[in-house]
């Protein structure tokens, strides 16, 4: 398959991606990694006047340390962001999602933002993000602004982004002391899109009780989806075996996941539950190792 006819552009600075992005409106889209964009056109789900190449940015990649967190360009591939011992060491979270994200030829190309912009409900990254309580810089030629993860998924394949606008960068902030943290999600085979995935930070207080817990799901809903009702069960309390399978079965009420051809509702909810139970036991005792 073919894409339709498309203008063609590779900008030398951002200001001049910016500046052109302005220019064509909702008509243009950012070229990051490709690996979502690409395929799309060539099916004609998305149909471009023009492409604005990022990939001569230099200044859009790179990962550094803030603020005992990390910030990454969104240029950064996720390759290099699976490799980086400052994000293995700043943000373990992302390092143990990183090798989930579909395959190393798709890792060697496809980009932190780009995956992001792209708010694929069945994506990774998007609910690392929101679980991790990260923020994302939007900038388009007149101005710039910070959009907290959880504000910036808005539906199904939809985002905060404004005509003109590009993702610049993503700040995942420093987590707490005595902080534990753990991926899990459940595919037909390594790289496919997963059913159903989860990511959850625990922190403990110095008691050993669960000060704060935030819990995202991926693959349940039209974006990333938290589970407050699940982190209010363990709130205040010791996160016990009996604790935390509480609050993996509180987990379903807070989704209302899709039916399709990969999997019913019901088995959905079920996964959800499960993963979450396993994710947050892990969390628990590294958090509690860190503590000790």
């Amino acid at each position: 398959m073919k894409p339709p006819a498309f203008e063609y552009f590779r900008p030398d600075s951002v200001d001049e991606a910016l500046a052109l992005l302005e220019q064509h409106g909702a008509e243009a889209k950012p070229l990051a990694g490709g690996q979502s964009l690409v395929p799309a056109m060539n099916f004609r789900l998305a149909q471009p006047a023009a492409l604005v190449d990022l990939n001569g940015l230099d200044a859009l990649a790179g990962i550094a340390e803030t603020g005992g967190g990390i910030r990454l360009g969104a240029m950064t591939r996720h390759r290099a962001v699976e490799r980086s011992p400052l994000v293995a060491s700043r943000a373990p979270l992302l390092a143990e999602t990183m090798p989930y994200v579909a395959h190393p030829q798709i890792r060697n190309r496809g980009t932190v933002g780009g995956s992001l912009a792209h708010a694929d409900p069945a994506a990774e990254l998007p609910a690392v993000m929101v679980a991790s309580s990260a923020r994302f810089l939007l900038r388009s030629r007149s101005a710039e602004r910070w959009v907290d993860a959880g504000a910036f998924f808005t539906g199904l394949f939809a985002t905060a982004l404004e005509p003109g606008e590009l993702v610049a960068a993503i700040e995942v902030p420093a987590m707490p002391p005595r902080t534990g943290w753990a991926f899990e999600e459940m595919s037909r085979r390594h790289g496919d899109y997963a059913l159903v995935g989860v990511a959850c930070l625990v922190t403990l207080d110095p008691r050993g009780r669960c000060a704060a817990a935030r819990i995202a799901l991926l693959s349940v809903g039209e974006g990333p989806t938290l589970a407050p009702k699940a982190s209010a069960a363990l709130a205040g309390v010791a996160p016990t075996a009996e604790a935390v399978r509480a609050a993996a079965e509180a987990v379903n009420d807070d989704l209302d996941p899709p039916s399709d051809i990969h999997a019913t509702a019901a088995f959905r909810r079920q996964l959800a539950s499960v993963l979450t139970r396993r994710a947050l036991t892990r969390a628990v005792a590294r958090a509690s190792a860190g503590a000790s």
